[in-house]
């Protein structure tokens, strides 16, 4: 089949690069200019450049809305459109143009975490399984029939950033898979089901900043979901920021007031966790590493070298 490719960063190298694997036909590809924004420039392998490497024709844009794009799509003539990590919504008039339509690859189990930043989503909120699923475009967001997915097991001390490489080598073959199976005229495609659907906007500064009235079990995915190189989860001492980087849930429960610094538990110090913790039934944040805006680690033991204050949201 002809295919014309729509992506961005490593998700969208790693689909382009099966893609240029297969025995598909790869005639163009679109992907965005590089990007600030501190979650694009992570995982920023470039598209642009694994095309122009293999002779394929790309096109920059941020948005999808000229009428050269739509006229330069229809002369490649493609069979299908294949897209992963494409930032903005394709419309119809793209999406629906080739035979075979536009296949979706999206890193989540879908009808669950459509939209943004899904692993990290999904390890906040203690999902046991994380994958990558493959999916016909319509006019909603990754709402599309389902053709294929794939997933990996969340581990108890697994990081966003051990999920992202666990799934990102789930792309390749589903992508080689998928476009065999509709070359072959065997694709099943199944409706998703709407009532199980659930919605994620991009993550933002603001989505980092610890809430010490969540109980210790989510501050300690939060941390993970936070892992280096993704800005990690923040909280202010004496009105300064710090950043958690390692973290565990206390052994003991602790009593107190959110925010508390209590008292060192093992190779770490703990801090008073949960809405409810003046109860005595919660168990407490250990922070074990923390890391200054200058880039310094410290064993939370030596930063805290006196117990007692509170660790805020803001200074």
């Amino acid at each position: 089949m002809r295919v014309v490719m729509f992506g961005y960063q490593t998700w969208g190298h790693r689909t382009l690069q099966a893609l240029l694997e297969s025995d598909h036909e790869v005639v163009l590809v679109v992907t965005h200019p590089r990007s600030e924004h501190v979650y694009e420039r992570i995982w920023d392998d470039s598209v642009a450049e694994l095309a122009e490497k293999h002779g394929v024709p790309v096109l920059l844009r941020n948005r999808p809305d000229d009428a050269e794009l739509l006229e330069t799509i229809k002369a490649a003539a493609p069979d299908i459109i294949v897209a992963n990590n494409w930032r903005t919504w394709l419309p119809p008039e793209i999406f629906g143009l080739p035979p075979h339509g536009t296949l979706n690859v999206h890193d989540s189990l879908l009808p669950a975490y459509a939209g943004f930043s899904p692993i990290i989503w999904a390890l906040v909120n203690g999902e046991e399984r994380v994958g990558v699923t493959a999916h016909r475009m319509d006019g909603e967001l990754d709402a599309g029939d389902i053709l294929l997915q794939r997933s990996v097991p969340v581990g108890p001390g697994d990081t966003a950033t051990d999920l992202f490489h666990r799934t990102c080598d789930l792309i390749a073959p589903l992508v080689r898979e998928s476009l065999d199976l509709i070359a072959s005229g065997r694709a099943a495609w199944t409706p998703q089901d709407r009532s199980r659907a659930s919605f994620f906007h991009k993550r933002s500064v603001e989505d980092s900043r610890i809430d010490w009235t969540w109980p210790a079990e989510d501050l300690e995915r939060l941390v993970r979901a936070q892992s280096d190189p993704y800005p990690n989860a923040f909280t202010y001492h004496r009105g300064e920021r710090i950043r958690i980087v390692s973290a565990a849930v206390s052994q003991a429960r602790y009593g107190g007031t959110p925010g508390r610094i209590f008292i060192r538990e093992g190779d770490g110090v703990v801090i008073v966790a949960g809405a409810d913790a003046r109860g005595g039934h919660r168990k407490g944040l250990l922070v074990r590493t923390v890391r200054t805006d200058d880039g310094t680690e410290y064993a939370a033991g030596d930063w805290f070298r006196t117990m007692g204050g509170y660790l805020t949201a803001r200074p």
